[in-house]
């Protein structure tokens, strides 16, 4: 039976009160317990994060990069545990969190890369008449205290992407998982503990939004970091106050197949990135617009590659889609589904829901407001939508809220260069779908999909402040 207890001030705090079954959304069996903060214990985190941020901004660069890097050295030892454990507690298929504990020891070495790359500059004062005689130095220092709050779809990477970056910059973080995913917290603080990250580097508060939303307004806090949908994005704009956030929120990602496309490759990969993680991914792919003169062929190859899916336990070997996160989901994703079959949709296969588990689901030429199309699915649903030219799928990919990542399939430069360029999006992907991130690369989004960018290298900037030491009378 796996436990996970808070994390505060050097302690596991085994509280009894307010102990929580955790229970597979897959089988429904309990798989462990949580322990809930308490009101005190959220105020005694803030207070040694707070207390404690001096000393983690004093440790050496070298340090704190071998820290990490044990830290990901110990990851790589436990990789099939940890995977293991993910796909237990939020229903993730193997074959999905073996991908993301690889990407988690990853992400922790690019961490301890760019704590050694705190780079300033100089800036010579003569370039002024006032300036004689003077120079002017810039380096990076800690922000301070760092809030992670972090979701439960991709569990243990996005702790790493807040975690790793926040302690290479010298910051003390107080991490605030998603309630489903507490297991895989506290599995990965411990492991950060063992590789000898100082307790004042790292409170694990174990709770609900309510707890979130003390740390995040404390003036104890200096920068939220939030990954989540766009509702707890708003809030913590709302309750923050006069401090920096950083905010990776939701998306209804869309790909363009063009007619000059390799149709056969942009079906596979839109089946493989669409139903990936039970469509619980921001980037996932939701909006498929396809040029009507190559509809048959992709919307045939789109279905035969959906029923060659192996749906179901998320910890069989050949399961390739497992489920969501809980019952509730499903529901409103069938919901969803047939909504928008009721305004026109065709179902060209899926849309069964049995508890947590959805069958993967194709959707063709639903309606532009249908909820499908206009939010986000964060689900196995992909809806396919024929176009006529390209300036009418530009305009329709950018008629949204959101703007996290596209993909656009073909072999025209002309067409790939327009694209890239008018789409309004965070991230374009050529020749390749929405769904596509290497852990190093600038992430993230405009409009209603966040504020900021991740990949440890823009992490660490964003964690740190300039300050500038003016030097004068030199000569």
């Amino acid at each position: 039976m796996k436990e996970a207890y808070s994390y505060i001030d050097g302690r596991w705090l085994e509280g009894k009160d307010k102990t929580i079954a955790v229970r597979s959304p897959y089988s429904g069996e309990v798989v462990g317990k949580q322990s809930e903060a308490t009101e005190e214990e959220v105020e005694l985190a803030l207070e040694a994060a707070f207390t404690g941020k001096k000393k983690i901004a004093a440790l050496p660069a070298k340090a704190r990069a071998s820290i990490l890097n044990k830290a990901a050295s110990l990851l790589k030892e436990r990789k099939e545990t940890f995977a293991q454990l993910i796909s237990l507690e939020v229903g993730k298929a193997l074959k999905n969190t073996r991908d993301e504990v690889a990407r988690s020891i990853e992400t922790l070495e690019q961490s301890a890369e760019e704590a050694k790359r705190l780079h300033g500059t100089t800036l010579p004062g003569d370039v002024s008449e006032r300036g004689k005689a003077s120079m002017a130095l810039t380096f990076r220092v800690p922000v301070g205290v760092v809030a992670a709050i972090t979701p439960f779809n991709a569990p243990l990477n996005l702790i790493c992407h807040k975690i790793g970056p926040s302690f290479a910059a010298g910051n003390a973080t107080i991490l605030k998982p998603a309630p489903q995913s507490s297991l895989i917290a506290a599995a990965f603080v411990e492991l950060l503990l063992q590789a000898e990250m100082p307790a004042e580097a790292v409170q694990l508060v174990i709770g609900g939004t309510a707890h979130g939303q003390r740390i995040v307004e404390d003036w104890r806090t200096n920068i939220v970091s939030f990954t989540g949908g766009v509702a707890g994005g708003k809030q913590i704009c709302h309750t923050a106050g006069l401090k920096k956030v950083l905010l990776e929120l939701g998306g209804n990602s869309a790909t363009i197949v063009h007619q000059d496309a390799d149709v056969e490759r942009a079906a596979t990969l839109c089946v493989r990135t669409g139903f990936s993680n039970a469509g619980q991914s921001c980037i996932s792919v939701q909006r498929i617009y396809v040029h009507e003169s190559v509809m048959d062929f992709f919307l045939q190859t789109l279905k035969q590659q959906t029923a060659r899916l192996v749906v179901g336990d998320p910890l069989a070997e050949d399961t390739d889609v497992g489920c969501v996160i809980n019952e509730e989901t499903g529901e409103r994703i069938e919901r969803w589904v047939k909504e928008a079959v009721a305004e026109g949709a065709e179902l060209v296969c899926g849309g069964r829901q049995d508890r947590a588990l959805i069958q993967p689901t194709i959707l063709l030429g639903p309606r532009k407001k249908s909820k499908v199309v206009c939010e986000e699915v964060f689900g196995p649903v992909i809806s396919v939508i024929p176009y006529t030219s390209l300036e009418t799928a530009i305009a329709e990919v950018n008629d949204s809220a959101f703007g996290l990542q596209a993909g656009i399939f073909s072999n025209s430069l002309p067409v790939i260069t327009k694209v890239a360029l008018e789409l309004e999006m965070g991230g374009v992907v050529v020749n390749g779908t929405s769904n596509y991130r290497l852990d190093h690369w600038p992430y993230g989004g405009i409009k209603q999909s966040g504020i900021g960018r991740e990949g440890p290298k823009y992490t660490v900037k964003e964690m740190t402040e300039m300050k500038m030491v003016v030097l004068q009378d030199l000569l």
